[in-house]
């Protein structure tokens, strides 16, 4: 039987049944949908995330006190490692490959100026921060480049900080108190949006030396650099290794780069997407159960057809490979079909939903359309081989 003969004939056989096929076919587009949007949903969220991380810069390093493997703590909880020092991080401004370097206390006061009081988050950083992470100022300056042990009481301001005290105001040369210290106000930066849940522009900057008096503190919570571009962080990160354990004398601190937290992270995203994608396999599944109820059930109603196929000289292989083609043709529509609904349902919560981020791979695409086929050939294989194996004789009584 000629390939063309073939299909005319699968086709015809699914239009004898046009509600049976339709839902059969539903069956596939539903799990393919189901798929599609989950993993969209999953690989959008996957990029918002990778790209949050690096909207500070690509090649980040974070020294942190205490050593991660002797019981060290994460930054911002109390402690017993060795503190990091403001000379610690003055240390590391020397080191080769190495464009700039900026210490980070951090923590919460009361901010009053322009007869307004408002709560915000406080970082003690230096001149170099907006190189670290990539900060733009609205107006005015960043912090001068100061001594660290004498830098002036100057402070920066967030977007939404300065809104919030001083409007449409524009506050610089102001004074500010934040806690029990007066600042004058020299810059404002630009706004930057949230950051995991932290508002970045309801902040304020002032000089590091200022932020240790403010909260009483001994030592930084941090110590972030930025390395040359091009420059595995890994050299960069051996050599601030050795230069903190040569003033230590011992290693008490952790180094995290920014290439080893996106691969971890990346990791976790990816396991999470396979898995939301899993979930929509489960329906999948069920449409290839769906196959092969149909497919049998087609064999039973058509078993006086094949047996007159075969009785006229039809090659088993031709009568297997005829329901073979039909349970393929039903997946390959249904998966067609899921495609076109699961970009539709994706694009539509990205429409309703302008903060949740989608998006579809074109790998994806493929590989789901792959699985639809696969699975309809494998759901086939059973009743197309029980469709094989009838006797003619017995196949043509049955009619």
């Amino acid at each position: 039987m000629l390939w063309p003969d073939a299909l005319r004939l699968a086709l015809r056989a699914m239009t004898a049944q046009r509600l049976r096929s339709f839902l059969t076919l539903l069956g596939i587009a539903v799990g393919i949908a189901a798929v599609i949007l989950l993993t969209s949903i999953g690989e959008g969220i996957h990029r918002f995330v990778l790209g949050e991380f690096t909207q500070f810069g690509t090649n980040n390093i974070t020294v942190v006190p205490g050593k991660t493997k002797t019981g060290g703590t994460p930054s911002g909880l109390p402690s017993s490692a060795r503190p990091l020092s403001l000379e610690d991080a003055a240390a590391l401004e020397r080191l080769p490959h190495v464009v700039a370097v900026t210490p980070n206390a951090r923590g919460n006061s009361e901010v009053e100026g322009n007869g307004r009081t408002r709560r915000t988050l406080i970082y003690g950083v230096n001149s170099q921060m907006p190189a670290v992470f990539r900060g733009k100022l609205r107006s005015g300056q960043f912090l001068p480049a100061d001594d660290a042990g004498s830098a002036r009481a100057f402070v920066v301001l967030g977007a939404k900080l300065k809104n919030e005290l001083y409007g449409a105001e524009n506050p610089l040369g102001q004074r500010l108190r934040i806690g029990g210290l007066h600042f004058r106000i020299v810059g404002v930066m630009e706004a930057k949006g949230q950051f995991l849940g932290i508002d970045l522009d309801d902040t304020a900057f002032i000089p590091a030396g200022r932020a240790l008096e403010l909260f009483n503190r001994e030592g930084v919570d941090e110590i972030n650099l930025s390395a040359e571009e091009g420059v595995p962080s890994a050299i960069v990160a051996r050599a601030i290794k050795e230069r903190l354990t040569a003033r230590h004398g011992h290693e008490d601190f952790t180094i995290v780069t920014q290439e080893e937290m996106l691969k971890t992270l990346g990791n976790i995203l990816d396991v999470l997407t396979l898995a939301v994608g899993a979930l929509g396999g489960i329906s999948l599944l069920v449409g290839g159960v769906g196959i092969v109820t149909i497919m049998t059930i087609a064999v039973a109603e058509r078993t006086g057809e094949i047996g007159l196929l075969v009785a006229l000289g039809a090659p088993r292989r031709t009568i297997l490979g005829l329901f073979l083609g039909e349970a393929v043709v039903l997946s390959g529509l249904g998966g067609i079909l899921g495609l076109l609904l699961g970009l539709g349902l994706a694009q539509a919560i990205h429409l309703a939903l302008p903060a949740l981020p989608v998006h579809t791979p074109l790998t994806f695409v493929l590989l789901a359309e792959a699985v639809a086929l696969a699975i309809g050939l494998a759901a086939g294989v059973m009743p197309a081989r029980r469709a094989a194996g009838l006797n003619p004789v017995d196949a043509l009584r049955a009619e």
